[in-house]
């Protein structure tokens, strides 16, 4: 399995197995994207693996924040009691493994339960980033990784990034900012065999607009047809608001089209099926394209 990994990933993953004192021999890989994720059942745990080395600060608050939620008893995933730590250049974290339904994923009236139940939390005793440049990891991938760019598309993205950036500084909102996930899709539920489904993959949680949660749905639908139109209008039932009425709903998708994209950008130098999918993106992007379908990680 090991050899499977990227030599950093695999370096990090044998730190961490020292680290828990915990035995590799029956790991499995559960994801593989901006983090990489193994489970070490017969440790009880999974070991979450960053690859923005600049995360470490970030994971740590997650850890600190999921900690505090669950002991009010908020379905999300719990932390182990290891401190995160950078190891061959990646940040890693240590978390409970749960016991997992595969095959029966969350559905967008799960996700908006949580949401809504997050977002009336009281204010976290942990101190959190303020979300006020969502687009701040791509920019940093354009510019440090992005050498497999062309260059005009390279500069229609630093273009694209710095006319985003003032529309996220004038954005217009309903909702009261608070506590949010910042990366709440559908991927990022668990279902677990007593029922339960738990929010997981916090690395994104920050002080910002509610309607940041509320956009990644819709984003979803309209690159990866994971939500049918009755499912959209569930979530935004349940959750008791519809985003679809904000006047910056579309702002906020194209936001978000734009941000998904640091990750890919990161890999795709040394990855072809990440450097084609970039294009592919951008392509869209550029003609205006909204009905475009993009492939996701597990499409590889």
């Amino acid at each position: 399995m090991r050899d499977a990994l990227p030599r950093n990933v695999a370096d990090a993953l044998c730190r961490a197995a020292e680290q828990c004192d915990a035995d590799l021999g029956d790991a499995r890989v559960v994801h593989q994207h901006s983090n990489t994720v193994v489970a070490l059942p017969s440790a009880g745990i999974v070991i979450r693996i960053a690859s923005n080395p600049d995360a470490l600060e970030r994971v740590k608050g997650s850890v600190r924040l999921t900690r505090w939620l669950h002991a009010r008893g908020y379905p999300c995933v719990e932390p182990a009691l290891l401190v995160p730590f950078k190891a061959a250049g990646l940040i890693v974290s240590v978390w409970r493994l749960l016991d997992t339904v595969a095959d029966r994923p969350g559905s967008a009236s799960d996700l908006a339960t949580l949401l809504r139940d997050l977002h009336q939390q009281p204010d976290p005793p942990v101190t959190l980033t303020t979300l006020d440049d969502p687009l701040a990891s791509v920019s940093a991938a354009v510019q440090n990784q992005g050498r497999s760019l062309d260059g005009q598309a390279r500069a229609w993205l630093l273009s694209r990034i710095g006319e985003l950036r003032d529309a996220w500084s004038e954005l217009g909102t309903d909702l009261p900012p608070g506590l949010i996930h910042g990366d709440a899709h559908s991927n990022n539920l668990i279902r677990t065999v007593d029922g339960r489904v738990l929010l997981g993959d916090w690395d994104h949680a920050a002080h910002g607009p509610r309607e940041w949660d509320l956009i990644q749905p819709f984003y979803m639908a309209r690159r990866f047809s994971r939500h049918s139109a009755k499912d959209l209008d569930d979530f935004a039932h349940r959750y008791g608001y519809d985003v679809r009425q904000s006047r910056s709903f579309e702002t906020l998708i194209q936001i978000r089209e734009i941000s998904g994209l640091s990750a890919y950008i990161r890999k795709a130098d040394d990855d072809p099926w990440s450097r084609d999918e970039v294009a592919g993106r951008v392509r869209s992007l550029r003609r205006g394209d909204t009905s475009t379908s993009w492939h996701p990680p597990s499409a590889r």
